[in-house]
């Protein structure tokens, strides 16, 4: 005969066990928090940024799924949605397929992509890039640097904010990048601090390495507190940037 307490312990491991699963499938086929670690994707991305990525948005690969178990076959995405350009996504570095980037995808299948001058050049046309003043970003070591802030608009009509600091820098004068099939080219939204598709280290993004759209923020910290510091937090949360959409 089973006692109490046995039968309150089996019960509680099947709850957990249960809560795990959901948890698993949830993250699989729904969504899946991210969190910020670098400043490549400022302004609309900061430091201690946290997201939901919906991993439903572009069909399923095995990057979907955990540890990028491979029950997917390589190369291969099911219930596959194209990608809308200006759309910010998570994907797999493709050099190692182990490590999240995300950025925006600015180029399609078949585009031709170049900058010029810091000016982004889809197709042989220009894209529109309104200046809206100048502002200081952090660089890491308590010290702002004056960058240039920007709206651009894409082919199509998604506007998103740019920061520049030069139009001379490493890669604002490019040859141009002819997206294969099934690739997709992407960029920061800060654009001379970010290594994307214009770095060998990226290049272009295969279909299968794509993880997710993100979606909208749900939390924001700056930094200044460690976790312990309960006393510190309420000031370090950018409670502005709670339950926002990322456009």
């Amino acid at each position: 005969m089973k006692t109490k307490s046995a039968s309150t312990t089996k019960d509680i491991s099947k709850t957990v066990l249960y809560a795990i699963a959901i948890a698993v499938v949830v993250r699989t086929v729904g969504y899946e928090p991210f969190n910020i670690p670098s400043g490549s994707m400022e302004p609309t991305l900061l430091v201690g940024d946290y997201l939901f990525v919906s991993k439903w948005s572009y069909g399923y690969s095995r990057h979907s799924l955990p540890f990028s178990l491979p029950l997917i076959p390589d190369n291969t995405r099911v219930f596959f949605t194209e990608p809308q350009r200006g759309d910010v996504a998570v994907f797999k570095l493709p050099s190692d397929n182990k490590t999240d980037y995300i950025k925006r995808l600015v180029g399609l299948p078949g585009d031709r992509i170049q900058v010029i001058g810091g000016v982004l050049h889809i197709n042989g046309q220009t894209v529109q890039r309104e200046r809206l003043g100048d502002t200081y970003q952090g660089n890491g070591r308590g010290i702002g640097v004056r960058v240039a802030r920007f709206v651009e608009t894409l082919p199509g009509g998604k506007r998103h904010f740019i920061y520049e600091q030069t139009d001379s820098g490493q890669h604002d004068n490019t040859g141009v990048y002819t997206v294969p099939p099934g690739h997709y080219f992407a960029m920061g939204d800060n654009r001379d601090n970010s290594q994307d598709s214009r770095t060998t280290e990226v290049g272009f993004i295969p279909a299968a390495n794509l993880v997710g759209r993100a979606e909208f923020l749900f939390f924001s910290t700056d930094g200044t507190a460690a976790w312990w510091e309960i006393w510190k937090v309420p000031f370090a949360l950018r409670f502005a940037r709670f339950f926002r959409g990322i456009a």
